[in-house]
């Protein structure tokens, strides 16, 4: 796979179509060998969509979570080898709510499929129709438990209140709340926009540029109707500033 490849066919050795090419890894521009494609049962479920709707519309549960990590697992007196997504944060009135999902429970499967990560979850939901049942499998307190709920279509502006960033689409992801000494990311779904910016759980955001924010609400303040801006971050005892 070189560049210019992205978008075309990758088929195996019996002319089958099994991926198509999106990216390389390289730190020179040219092919050292690694590279990476959509999965070809992924990109049916696309096709049919964009043929039906006209755009794609992923399935939602209507939660924040994050890869349950072995120590983060032990701390809830779970194995350490256990493994699922930590539901960090459950919004209101959406499929997860009204299918009983609390924050910290522990998804461990999807119609019965294992749930190694949050990546996984995201992806076994996200590639369902639009008002499919799904069968959840969940720890909580230690206790599994089975809970259906009704895939339900994305809805930008309850994730962006809940999330409570609210102000610019690279924050998209960040939980925030008001903290002590500024404003708290409490926690940063996996692969989102603000996790792709750097921004990581319990980091603290002291300011928008050279204006100084200590709650949600001087930080949306700060950030409405600007395209670009720098954060100056707090991270335990170090200062970062992380250009969004």
């Amino acid at each position: 796979i070189n560049p210019g490849n992205s978008g075309g066919a990758l088929v195996n050795l019996g002319g089958e179509l099994v991926g198509i090419n999106s990216a390389i890894l390289s730190r020179t521009g040219g092919n050292i060998g690694i590279g990476f494609a959509i999965p070809s049962n992924m990109m049916k479920i696309v096709m049919n969509q964009l043929i039906k709707h006209g755009t794609v519309k992923r399935g939602v549960l209507g939660v924040n979570i994050q890869t349950l990590a072995p120590e983060i697992a032990q701390s809830m007196g779970l194995p350490e080898t256990t493994q699922g997504a930590l539901v960090s944060q459950v919004v209101e009135g959406s499929a997860a709510d009204k299918a009983g999902v609390k924050a910290g429970d522990v998804v461990t499967a999807v119609n019965g499929r294992p749930v190694k990560d949050a990546g996984s979850l995201r992806n076994a939901i996200g590639l369902l129709a639009i008002g499919e049942k799904v069968d959840l499998s969940l720890l909580r307190d230690g206790k599994p438990r089975r809970v259906t709920a009704l895939v339900s279509e994305r809805d930008t502006a309850a994730e962006a209140k809940a999330a409570g960033a609210g102000a610019h689409s690279g924050l998209e992801g960040a939980d925030i709340v008001d903290g002590p000494n500024g404003v708290l990311i409490r926690s940063v779904a996996e692969g989102s926009p603000a996790a792709q910016r750097g921004l990581r759980s319990n980091d603290v955001i002291l300011a928008v540029g050279r204006t100084r924010v200590a709650t949600v609400a001087e930080f949306r303040s700060a950030t409405e109707g600007q395209p670009a801006f720098v954060l100056q971050i707090r991270r335990g005892n170090a200062m970062l500033v992380i250009p969004i």
